[in-house]
């Protein structure tokens, strides 16, 4: 992992000076990235270019204003495509949405009920973000209340590492499992949940949704490789503006996804954002992102595997530098034994370092569980992970 950082850094270096925001606060450290990522020049700029020159309703006029801004939310409807690495464009579609939560929640408002009968089942995960947990749960109260009775199932995951246990969902699946909900990084933990082996218990004909919000604009998603129906992200975590989400629906297994009610105006100076953001990564590299905030999590992980005044969370072999465990993606999170989360996280902001410090909108997570989350982007530093271990160092 050091010689990631060795590698990368003469690569690494011009990227960080795009972030005005980051070069603008040289005496702050944002580790915040899972909750939102700061947007570089390149985004700021297509946000203003499109408010400035082109500014209009999308589909709402014969003008060429209108007709730019029309096209510009169809282009990047197909460009979302070729991101995920959409391997039959033609027959998957691109719905915007203003993040995660709310492409999750329509997914199940908008389309789930239409794939389920009395008696059918539905795996959903229990200890992953909220929003992949509340709109599966609503669902199936909204179907009860016309006497559709629908049987939920927990997502088993293995005592361990933390992800999912793919012996015990074969005991859970069966004739009438008719969806899963999986996370693709989970928001804690920072461990990719390997939901490729999802498809291999559940078979052929069960659709698979992926909460891709801690993983689009981190990695490589390829929705040709995952084999999932679909893909659900936030772009303000991706380096686009707020407001920004999409999801991606293969739309061959259960109905076509047709989100419900009038579709009033899109947030076009957001998606513009977002396809000036999609292009950055690719110019970037999402690979090399990947390596590089692996890299960072896993000098921070074996620093704090050295302080035994910390606890880690998550997967305990993936601290061992020796470990063939994967190691964490772009998050580490971890607590004090002695000093409360929310104190840390004051404490660190005073040393400069600006993190989250709560529950984390863990389903099922109480104030007792609080801890503090370090995430980490293409701007992130060895300087800023070594400052970091310095400060928690002091509070042993």
């Amino acid at each position: 992992m050091g010689d990631d950082i060795e590698l990368l850094t003469p690569w690494q270096r011009p990227l960080r000076a795009q972030f005005p925001i980051i070069t603008g606060h040289p005496e702050l450290a944002y580790l915040d990235s899972a909750a939102t990522a700061q947007k570089p020049q390149a985004v700021l700029d297509a946000v203003v270019t499109y408010l400035t020159t082109s500014n209009a309703n999308a589909g709402r006029g014969s003008y060429p204003w209108a007709n730019h801004t029309t096209a510009l939310v169809e282009g990047v409807r197909e460009r979302i495509k070729e991101f995920l690495d959409d391997p039959d464009p033609g027959r998957s579609a691109v719905h915007f949405t203003s993040g995660t939560s709310e492409g999750l929640r329509t997914i199940a408002r908008d389309w789930l009920p239409g794939l389920l009968a009395d008696g059918d089942e539905i795996v959903v995960p229990f200890a992953d973000h909220q929003a992949n947990l509340s709109p599966w749960l609503e669902a199936v109260r909204l179907l009860a209340r016309e006497g559709i009775r629908i049987r939920v199932r927990e997502l088993p995951y293995q005592a361990g590492s933390g992800d999912y246990d793919e012996r015990a969902l074969a005991r859970v699946t069966g004739p009438r499992t008719r969806f899963v909900a999986a996370t693709h990084v989970h928001h804690v933990h920072g461990s990719d949940m390997n939901v490729h082996r999802i498809r291999r218990v559940v078979g052929p004909d069960v659709p698979i949704c992926l909460d891709a919000a801690q993983s689009v604009g981190h990695l490589p998603v390829s929705v040709r490789e995952l084999d999932v129906d679909f893909v659900v992200f936030s772009g303000h975590k991706a380096l686009a503006p707020p407001g920004t989400g999409a999801v991606w629906a293969r739309g061959r297994r259960g109905p076509e996804l047709r989100p419900g009610g009038w579709q009033g105006t899109p947030n076009t100076a957001g998606i513009a954002g977002l396809a000036a953001a999609l292009d950055w990564l690719d110019a970037a590299g999402t690979d090399r992102i990947e390596r590089w905030t692996v890299a960072l999590a896993a000098r921070l992980t074996d620093g704090l595997a050295r302080m035994d005044s910390y606890e880690v969370l998550g997967c305990r072999a993936s601290l061992d530098a020796a470990s063939e465990v994967q190691r964490r993606r772009s998050i580490v999170t971890f607590r004090h034994r002695g000093i409360s989360a929310h104190d840390l996280g004051f404490i660190l902001y005073s040393h400069g370092f600006m993190v989250r410090s709560d529950g984390h909108c863990q389903a099922g997570a109480g104030p007792e569980d609080g801890s503090v989350r370090v995430s980490l982007h293409v701007y992130s530093t060895p300087e800023e992970v070594d400052g970091l271990l310095a400060a928690l160092a002091s509070l042993q």
